[in-house]
């Protein structure tokens, strides 16, 4: 096992987001010290790791001098490559088009950023985040730092790999089929999917049929994760939705559990089956009322949101030059891309079925949770692979077939829009972490933050410095 980190004695030290805001408010440090430290840190780890998109060192150096007013004023972070910046390409991860500035900040980025924290440049992510492990055919893996010989996960692998490796203590990641959850669980990460509509969202995100793309943070804290939604809901807050508000400590309820270590179509390894029975015992133990049940959806619903999901890669294959300019390539694009928008082609009558389930599966979801506060998964189905295994240079086939052997847990609240959130609860006989999932009602991320303070309370979270 080949495990990295960035951690040492700079003006970053070991703080998380919330603690370098104090460290900064009491004078300890300075913006630009710890601006610095992350760019040093960023240089140091990156050629292991594999991270980094975009770099903007020399400007985040300037705005170091003068950041922008928000409690995260000056805290370092990464923007994943998938949202418009003013000034930066947005590459979504594929070859398929020439990189060009962007005119102006997208809806997310200025919310975002709006919270005072200040971006050094862009994370890698698999091709429009349609696989769960970044693995470029020129550009290679982005690697986990808990061992470099598997994957950091995906699509936000970059922002995970570094958030984990500590070099920088929070970093933006998006969630359409996963993928804050997925590279939480493999990093030892915090990752909270938002309930739909949470925050603000990118035009393109925003016209899907079925809006199954969030936004959200990861981080290595409960509370930094809960400071990010108090701070940008300070900036915009859907008003159809109740605030998160200003969670800070354990809830005090004791909740009704539901427990599901069977992915809908695809079952979870012994192993990881082991590790969720255990955390519901942990659960069981802090006083909550635990039951075991079968997956609340239909067995026809991965088809279904493969489906979808395909029609969104036919669609990027067809509207390429639309949507990203002239310069765009069809031929480029990698074979999952390709093998998905071959497969929405041969089920294009199938779409509408495939619309209506996703659309059914919230009042399926609020069903279920008319009778349980809360549903415990694993967040992935089996141990994190090995770089290589999910190369997208493979055969369409043999990718998305590993891919639903390990992804089997995460798309069902993308698709009924609730909030779920991925906790370092476990950790597999090789030494992986591998996060645990726990999913709520539609809003209810108060809920889920104040039972993960009371998780990480009771056991707290593994430190990669510590090996």
């Amino acid at each position: 096992m080949t495990r990295i980190h960035a951690f040492t004695d700079d003006a970053l030290g070991e703080h998380d987001a919330v603690g370098l805001v104090a460290a900064l408010h009491a004078g300890e440090v300075s913006v630009p010290e710890v601006v610095e430290a992350a760019i040093a840190r960023t240089e140091a780890v990156d050629a292991r790791l594999g991270g980094l998109a975009f770099e903007a060192f020399d400007q985040a150096r300037e705005a170091a001098r003068h950041p922008r007013a928000g409690y995260f004023a000056g805290v370092p972070t990464y923007l994943k490559d998938n949202v418009d910046v003013r000034g930066w390409p947005t590459m979504h991860g594929t070859d398929a088009f020439d990189a060009v500035p962007k005119k102006a900040d997208g809806d997310f980025a200025r919310q975002y950023l709006a919270t005072g924290l200040l971006a050094l440049g862009k994370t890698r992510l698999s091709e429009f985040g349609f696989s769960g492990a970044v693995d470029h055919p020129r550009l290679g893996p982005v690697r986990s730092p808990w061992d470099t010989d598997h994957y950091a996960g995906a699509s936000s692998a970059g922002s995970a790999a570094f958030v984990a490796a500590g070099v920088v203590p929070i970093a933006h990641a998006n969630d359409g089929g996963g993928s804050i959850r997925i590279p939480a669980a493999v990093n030892g990460l915090v990752g909270l999917k938002p309930t739909r509509g949470r925050l603000a969202q990118d035009k393109m995100m925003r016209e899907m049929p079925v809006r199954i793309v969030s936004d959200g943070v990861l981080t290595r804290s409960v509370r930094d994760t809960a400071a990010f939604y108090r701070e940008a809901e300070k900036v915009w807050r859907n008003p159809h939705l109740a605030p998160v508000g200003d969670i800070t400590r354990p809830g005090r309820a004791r909740l009704r559990v539901a427990v599901v270590t069977r992915g809908v179509g695809r079952g979870s390894s012994p192993e990881v089956r082991e590790l969720t029975l255990r955390t519901a015992a942990l659960l069981e133990s802090l006083g909550h009322h635990v039951e075991e049940i079968d997956p609340p959806v239909p067995p026809s619903f991965p088809d279904h949101f493969v489906r979808y999901w395909a029609m969104l890669a036919f669609v990027i294959a067809r509207r390429g030059k639309q949507h990203h300019g002239p310069s765009f390539d069809v031929t480029k694009l990698d074979n999952l891309t390709l093998g998905l928008a071959r497969h929405a082609g041969r089920n294009m009558l199938r779409q509408p079925a495939a619309i209506a389930v996703l659309t059914a599966s919230r009042r399926l979801a609020a069903r279920h949770h008319a009778k349980y506060d809360v549903t415990l998964t694993p967040t992935l189905a089996v141990e994190t692979p090995r770089v290589g295994h999910l190369r997208a240079d493979q055969d369409y086939e043999v990718i998305m077939d590993r891919l639903m052997d390990w992804v089997a847990f995460t798309p069902l609240q993308n698709a009924t829009g609730e909030p779920a959130v991925s906790l370092p609860l476990a950790t597999t006989a090789n030494g992986l972490p591998h996060g645990m999932m726990l999913g709520s009602g539609w809003g209810r991320e108060a809920r889920l933050l104040g039972l993960a303070y009371e998780l990480e309370e009771a056991v707290g979270w593994p430190r990669i410095q510590e090996d």
